[in-house]
Protein backbone atom coordinates (compact mmCIF):
# COMPACT_ATOMS: atom_id res chain seq x y z
CA UNK A 1 0.00 0.00 0.00
CA UNK A 2 1.73 3.06 -1.13
CA UNK A 3 1.29 6.95 0.68
CA UNK A 4 -2.05 7.26 -0.94
CA UNK A 5 -3.59 4.39 0.62
CA UNK A 6 -2.71 5.67 3.86
CA UNK A 7 -4.47 9.07 2.91
CA UNK A 8 -7.47 7.15 2.34
CA UNK A 9 -7.38 5.70 5.44
CA UNK A 10 -6.67 9.45 6.77
CA UNK A 11 -9.88 10.63 4.90
CA UNK A 12 -11.90 7.97 6.61
CA UNK A 13 -10.91 9.04 9.94
CA UNK A 14 -11.83 12.39 9.23
CA UNK A 15 -15.38 11.36 7.96
CA UNK A 16 -16.02 9.29 10.96
CA UNK A 17 -15.27 12.48 13.16
CA UNK A 18 -17.78 14.42 10.92
CA UNK A 19 -20.20 11.73 11.78
CA UNK A 20 -19.39 12.30 15.38
CA UNK A 21 -19.97 15.68 14.89
CA UNK A 22 -23.51 15.83 13.26
CA UNK A 23 -24.54 12.71 16.10
CA UNK A 24 -23.60 15.40 18.93
CA UNK A 25 -24.99 18.49 17.19
CA UNK A 26 -28.39 15.89 17.07
CA UNK A 27 -28.03 15.10 21.15
CA UNK A 28 -28.24 18.60 21.88
CA UNK A 29 -31.55 20.70 22.50
CA UNK A 30 -31.86 23.98 20.51
CA UNK A 31 -34.06 27.13 20.38
CA UNK A 32 -34.43 27.48 17.41
CA UNK A 33 -34.80 25.26 14.02
CA UNK A 34 -32.05 27.59 12.25
CA UNK A 35 -30.16 26.73 15.46
CA UNK A 36 -30.42 22.97 14.99
CA UNK A 37 -28.38 23.16 11.11
CA UNK A 38 -25.94 26.92 11.95
CA UNK A 39 -24.19 25.68 14.60
CA UNK A 40 -20.90 24.71 14.87
CA UNK A 41 -20.70 20.97 15.24
CA UNK A 42 -22.69 20.94 11.91
CA UNK A 43 -20.57 23.83 10.16
CA UNK A 44 -17.39 21.67 11.26
CA UNK A 45 -19.07 18.83 10.16
CA UNK A 46 -19.58 19.63 6.87
CA UNK A 47 -16.27 21.52 6.50
CA UNK A 48 -15.01 18.42 7.19
CA UNK A 49 -16.91 16.48 4.81
CA UNK A 50 -16.38 18.87 1.92
CA UNK A 51 -12.42 18.32 2.94
CA UNK A 52 -12.46 14.59 2.54
CA UNK A 53 -14.30 14.44 -1.16
CA UNK A 54 -11.98 17.08 -2.10
CA UNK A 55 -9.11 14.95 -1.41
CA UNK A 56 -10.97 11.62 -2.14
CA UNK A 57 -11.02 12.73 -5.76
CA UNK A 58 -7.55 13.72 -5.73
CA UNK A 59 -6.30 10.77 -3.76
CA UNK A 60 -8.79 8.29 -6.48
CA UNK A 61 -6.10 9.67 -9.19
CA UNK A 62 -3.63 7.52 -7.98
CA UNK A 63 -4.94 4.18 -6.17
CA UNK A 64 -7.06 1.50 -7.75
CA UNK A 65 -10.88 2.26 -7.28
CA UNK A 66 -11.49 -1.47 -6.21
CA UNK A 67 -8.67 -1.07 -2.95
CA UNK A 68 -9.90 2.45 -2.43
CA UNK A 69 -13.29 1.63 -2.04
CA UNK A 70 -12.07 -0.99 0.10
CA UNK A 71 -10.13 0.96 2.41
CA UNK A 72 -12.62 3.80 2.78
CA UNK A 73 -14.96 1.01 4.38
CA UNK A 74 -12.83 1.51 7.63
CA UNK A 75 -14.80 4.32 8.23
CA UNK A 76 -17.31 2.14 9.96
CA UNK A 77 -14.80 0.99 12.09
CA UNK A 78 -13.61 4.46 12.74
CA UNK A 79 -16.91 5.22 13.91
CA UNK A 80 -17.86 2.14 16.19
CA UNK A 81 -14.33 2.93 18.05
CA UNK A 82 -15.15 6.96 17.96
CA UNK A 83 -18.52 6.35 19.16
CA UNK A 84 -17.66 4.30 21.97
CA UNK A 85 -14.74 6.63 23.28
CA UNK A 86 -16.60 9.98 22.49
CA UNK A 87 -20.71 9.48 23.08
CA UNK A 88 -20.12 6.24 25.77
CA UNK A 89 -22.39 4.07 23.42
CA UNK A 90 -22.50 -0.06 23.64
CA UNK A 91 -20.58 -2.15 20.82
CA UNK A 92 -22.77 -4.93 20.18
CA UNK A 93 -22.32 -8.33 19.14
CA UNK A 94 -23.69 -7.27 15.55
CA UNK A 95 -21.38 -4.53 15.48
CA UNK A 96 -18.50 -6.33 15.84
CA UNK A 97 -19.68 -8.90 13.45
CA UNK A 98 -20.38 -6.34 10.98
CA UNK A 99 -16.61 -4.76 11.60
CA UNK A 100 -15.01 -7.72 11.43
CA UNK A 101 -16.73 -8.64 7.86
CA UNK A 102 -15.49 -5.41 6.98
CA UNK A 103 -11.79 -5.36 8.57
CA UNK A 104 -11.58 -9.27 6.49
CA UNK A 105 -12.71 -7.42 3.12
CA UNK A 106 -10.32 -4.74 3.44
CA UNK A 107 -7.54 -7.58 3.93
CA UNK A 108 -8.67 -9.41 1.28
CA UNK A 109 -8.81 -6.30 -1.26
CA UNK A 110 -5.25 -5.40 -0.29
CA UNK A 111 -3.56 -8.40 -0.06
Amino acid sequence: MNKYGFLIFLTAFASSISQILLNLSNRKKYNSKIREYLNIYVISSYGILALVLIANTYIMRFVDLKIAHALAASTYLFTMVLSRIIMKEPITKNKVIGNILIITGIIIFVL
